[in-house]
């Protein structure tokens, strides 16, 4: 597939169907998150490849029972976790680099998960110090985001975007770039 149909093809998706999802396609999506770019190279993210039903149970109870993620988290067969250290990235400005480089890991990971047919749905609402526990992730990590991994049980249709000028300026804040 295209990149930019990748782009725009990738989906908030919170049905799944019960398949197995092929490790060889998990490689996939986590060698492209191995391969995205972070401060100074530091790639301070780890990921979890969750697929038991135990742990996954498990996860659920970090979050809200009335989150609707969390039937998404019951149905995928594999749930990815995204943590990250802060100690191996930089705070430059006030501004904790960590989280920057493990969310384009995370956009790395899921844009392949979308190329290769797969469905995914970020989310990040959930008890970081429960799921500490949970996981029995080290202390010196934070939780940053996690998302179900699966086939699509349902279509979504594209979700409305703001125009470009609303989103894209020139030289001065609020004139509109015309590229």
């Amino acid at each position: 597939m295209e990149f930019s149909d990748v782009v725009k093809k990738r989906r908030s998706i919170r049905a799944y169907k019960p398949d197995p999802v092929e490790p060889e396609k998990i490689a996939v999506m986590l060698e492209a998150a191995r391969q995205a770019p972070s401060w100074r190279n530091l790639q301070c993210w780890r990921f979890m490849v969750i697929t038991s039903e135990e742990k996954r149970k498990a996860i659920t109870t970090t979050f809200s029972p009335h989150n609707p993620g969390v039937k998404a988290l019951l149905q995928a067969p594999v749930i990815i976790v995204l943590c990250a250290n802060p100690a191996e990235s930089e705070n430059w400005y006030n501004k904790d680099f960590y989280m920057l480089d493990a969310g384009l890991a995370m956009e790395h990971l899921v844009l392949a998960a979308t190329d290769q047919g797969l469905a995914t749905c970020w989310q990040g609402s959930f008890d970081e110090e429960k799921m500490h526990e949970v996981l029995g992730v080290p202390e010196e990590f934070r939780l940053i985001a996690l998302t179900p991994l699966g086939y699509p049980a349902q279509e979504r249709d594209p979700r409305p975007r703001k125009a470009m000028e609303q989103i894209a300026f020139g030289e001065q804040w609020g004139e509109p770039w015309k590229g």
